[in-house]
């Protein structure tokens, strides 16, 4: 006996943030082209390399409205929970997309140790203050959405750490302008890099866990199974599974044992209504399954596993 306690599918959590990722997708174009102008004009590779890891800001926040917009497409009999699962694997892109760039950038910086051409810094400053401003911008535009969704998550932690970098490249401006320590650009584009990896690992292993289906970060499995047990009619709760199928769509399903007197149809009824109510209290979802099976039942089946 199964009981879902809602069909809908609703919009993704990434769905519902769509105008602010296009907002900061504008925002983040528009400096791309100013910072590669300038790192251009200049011949700072600081810049350049922020301008870079800005473009793939932009392609990966371009990649997490696509999927929004598959995810949203309906679910068939062939994808029963529609496309929802695009998402991350569009978060999957964006870290993969993170994890080169930081490796390009880190390789041409090797490569330009010891041979550092000479850099304009005014131009180059201009443009880092330039785009140190519309980070911040697009920070307030994503701020509180990277909650609930692990693309808009990505695109926060991308554009935080465009800001770190054009910091990074106003130092070096700085330092160059007032010692004529022309390598400060090269030192500084290492710094870009190494700054990247570390929040692609971040977003790689949620993703991972996602794909892997563990338990949604937050949810005590044991509490949640002494809970169902504390229900008047249950006996036992095995098999237990929790995991999501996107950001902001938690799945839970259990088989129950209960009392054989429990299973008339009242009897099922007030008890599923009494399991869910007692799992929405814990874990937020819904999408919930409950197996109802009468203990008679279990008993039998341990005993032809025995």
């Amino acid at each position: 006996m199964g009981h879902d306690h809602s069909h809908t599918h609703g919009i993704t959590a990434t769905g519902r943030h769509r105008k602010r990722l296009i907002a900061v997708l504008a925002i983040t174009l528009a400096v791309v082209l100013v910072q590669v102008i300038g790192a251009v004009l200049s011949g700072s590779l600081s810049l350049l390399a922020d301008a870079g890891h800005m473009l793939s800001d932009a392609a990966g926040v371009t990649i997490a409205l696509l999927a929004a917009w598959i995810a949203g497409r309906p679910a068939s009999d062939q994808r029963t929970y529609g496309y929802q699962r695009a998402e991350v694997l569009a978060a999957l892109a964006n870290a993969l997309i993170l994890i080169v760039i930081s490796v390009v950038i880190f390789s041409e910086a090797i490569r330009r140790i010891g041979a550092a051409p000479e850099v304009q810094t005014d131009i180059m400053l201009l443009a880092a203050i330039l785009g140190a401003a519309a980070n911040v911008a697009s920070l307030v535009i994503l701020r509180g959405a990277h909650r609930e969704s692990l693309n808009v998550r990505g695109a926060y932690l991308e554009v935080l750490g465009d800001l770190l970098g054009s910091f990074a490249v106003i130092a070096a401006a700085v330092v160059i302008m007032v010692t004529g320590f022309q390598a400060a650009d090269t030192i500084a584009s290492v710094v870009i890099a190494l700054m990247i990896l570390p929040r692609a690992w971040s977003l790689l292993r949620d993703v991972v866990d996602v794909l892997l289906e563990a338990s949604p970060k937050g949810v005590e499995v044991q509490m949640i199974r002494e809970h169902i047990l504390s229900v008047e009619g249950v006996t036992d709760v095995h098999d237990i599974h929790i995991w999501t199928i996107t950001s902001g769509v938690p799945v839970f399903s259990a088989h129950v044992v209960v009392e054989d007197g429990v299973l008339n149809a009242r009897g099922a009824d007030q008890l599923l209504d009494k399991l869910i109510t007692c799992l929405g209290s814990h874990f937020d979802t819904d999408h919930c399954t409950f197996q109802l099976e009468p203990a008679s039942h279990s008993e039998h089946e341990a005993h032809q596993h025995a």
